[in-house]
C-alpha cells in the first residue's frame, strides 16, 4: 500500500468516526480505542457496559483474566487521579465488587473492561494542534515518567516511516529499544507504525489533541493502554 493510498485509508476512517461521535469533543477512552483499533494499532481486548448494563453484568467470558477496570465517562479527565480504575481483578467476585464500586463514582457513565496487558517499556505518542507551527506528533516516555523526564519530542506532521525513524533515533531512551544493558531488543517497527498513524490523525487538523498514554512497548509488539482524544469543533466534514 503506498503512503498516499494509506494516508486517503486513514482520513476515511477518521472521517466515519466522527460522523458517528458527530457533537462530541471529547471522547471517552473506548471509543478512541475503537478508531485506533481499527486503524490496525493494538489495544487491549475490551468490552463496554453502560450504567445500566453494568449493573445486571453482562457475559465477559470472552474476556480472559486478569481483568482491569476503568470509570468510564466524558465528565472525568483523569481516571487514576480519582482512583477510577481497578486492576489485577482475577475472579467474577473481585469483578463484581469493582464494578459496583466505580458505578458509585458522580458522573459515572458506565465501566470499561479489558484484558490486563504484561508490563512493557511506557511511551507516550501523541499530537496537538499548534498556532504557530499547525500538526505536531510527540513521543516521550510515558506512565509516571512522563513528568520526571523530559525526554519528550516533538515532529511536525504528518511522518513517513523513515521520518519516524529519524525522530525516534533522536529520543534519548533510544538506547532502551536496542536491549541496553543485555535487554532483550524492543519492537521498533511497531512504534514506527503508532507514530506514522498518529501523525497522519493529527494531519487532519480534525483533532485537536491526542494523548497515548502509556502505550506498553515489547520485543514483539505493543499494547496502546490508555488513550484520549479531544475533537476540535467542526462546522461540517468534506
Amino acid at each position: 500500500m503506498s503512503g498516499m493510498t494509506k494516508k486517503v485509508a486513514v482520513f476515511d476512517v477518521l472521517k466515519e468516526f466522527l460522523e458517528k461521535n458527530k457533537g462530541e469533543e471529547d471522547l471517552v477512552e473506548y471509543k478512541v480505542k475503537d478508531l485506533l483499533k481499527e486503524l490496525g494499532l493494538p489495544v487491549p481486548k475490551g468490552i463496554v457496559m453502560p450504567r445500566d448494563q453494568a449493573a445486571r453484568m453482562p457475559d465477559l467470558s470472552d474476556l480472559a483474566y486478569p481483568l482491569v477496570v476503568k470509570i468510564s465517562s466524558t465528565k472525568i479527565a483523569s481516571k487514576s487521579d480519582v482512583g477510577g480504575v481497578k486492576v489485577g481483578i482475577s475472579d467474577k467476585n473481585e469483578l463484581k465488587e469493582a464494578v459496583i464500586e466505580l458505578l458509585r463514582f458522580d458522573n459515572a457513565e458506565g465501566v470499561y473492561v479489558e484484558e490486563m496487558a504484561p508490563p512493557g517499556l511506557e511511551l507516550i505518542v501523541g499530537g496537538m494542534v499548534d498556532e504557530q507551527f499547525g500538526p505536531v506528533v510527540m513521543l516521550g516516555l510515558g506512565g509516571i515518567f512522563v513528568e520526571f523526564f523530559r525526554d519528550v519530542f516533538f515532529a511536525l506532521a504528518p511522518l513517513t516511516k523513515e521520518e519516524a525513524l529519524s525522530f525516534v533515533k533522536r529520543f534519548k531512551a533510544f538506547k532502551l529499544f536496542e536491549g541496553y544493558r543485555g535487554r532483550p531488543t524492543l519492537d521498533l517497527e511497531m512504534i514506527l507504525q503508532i507514530i506514522v498513524v498518529v501523525s497522519e490523525l493529527m494531519e487532519s487538523s480534525l483533532i485537536a489533541e491526542m494523548d497515548l498514554n502509556p502505550v506498553a512497548l515489547y520485543p514483539k509488539g505493543a499494547m496502546i493502554l490508555d488513550a484520549k482524544m479531544q475533537l476540535k469543533k467542526q462546522k461540517g466534514i468534506s
